[in-house]
């Protein structure tokens, strides 16, 4: 089965019910889920790569957008929360949902290139970050959320996010733009 905008309400209803059951409330909210839907469909054909699949929330709203020939690569640590996003998703031919450290899968798709990132976990975003902006191809987009405070921080990580901010708002190969919307968005593109 593949998603579609028609299909997506259902799907992500049952996601956010397996959300509920496992006590998981970390998924995205509707307006970086919008964000990333219309990101998607900027990209026909294109190669997504999502950091921190979470129970598939984000996921689908990326299918949800995603033409035919588009081909997402998702990656979540947690395998039983990642069993509720294969469990709702899994049949859709386009991703590739894979259980594992998503440090462990930058490094190891060295040379690849993608035309979306988006990082929603520490690996690609807080650490492996040069690794990550590394495979984003000329003109690509890579996409950060939970930029603004969140009671599920760790203690301190309001340092970690201002040196975030700081290094990809510095870096020579990017035009970014924060968007203080959401949980703090920061949108960035590979020039």
């Amino acid at each position: 089965m593949t998603l579609t905008t028609e299909t997506h309400s259902a799907v992500l209803a049952a996601i956010v019910e397996g959300c509920a059951s496992l006590g998981f409330e970390m998924s995205c909210d509707l307006v970086t889920g919008q964000l990333l839907r219309t990101l998607a469909a900027s990209r026909p054909g294109g190669r997504i790569l999502e950091l921190g699949t979470g129970a598939g929330a984000s996921t689908s709203w990326l299918l949800s957008g995603m033409d035919a020939d588009t081909t997402l690569l998702s990656v979540e640590q947690d395998p039983v929360v990642a069993a509720v996003a294969a469990a709702h998703l899994g049949a859709d031919r386009r991703l590739d949902l894979r259980v594992g450290d998503g440090a462990e899968l930058i490094d190891a798709l060295a040379g690849h290139r993608f035309d979306l990132i988006f990082a929603d976990t520490w690996p690609g975003k807080f650490h492996h970050l040069d690794q990550a902006l590394g495979l984003l191809a000329p003109g690509g987009v890579y996409l950060v959320d939970d930029l603004l405070p969140q009671r599920t921080w760790p203690t301190d990580h309001a340092r970690a996010v201002r040196e975030l901010l700081d290094r990809l708002t510095t870096d020579p190969r990017l035009h970014t733009t924060y968007l203080d919307c959401s949980t703090g968005l920061l949108l960035a593109t590979r020039h």
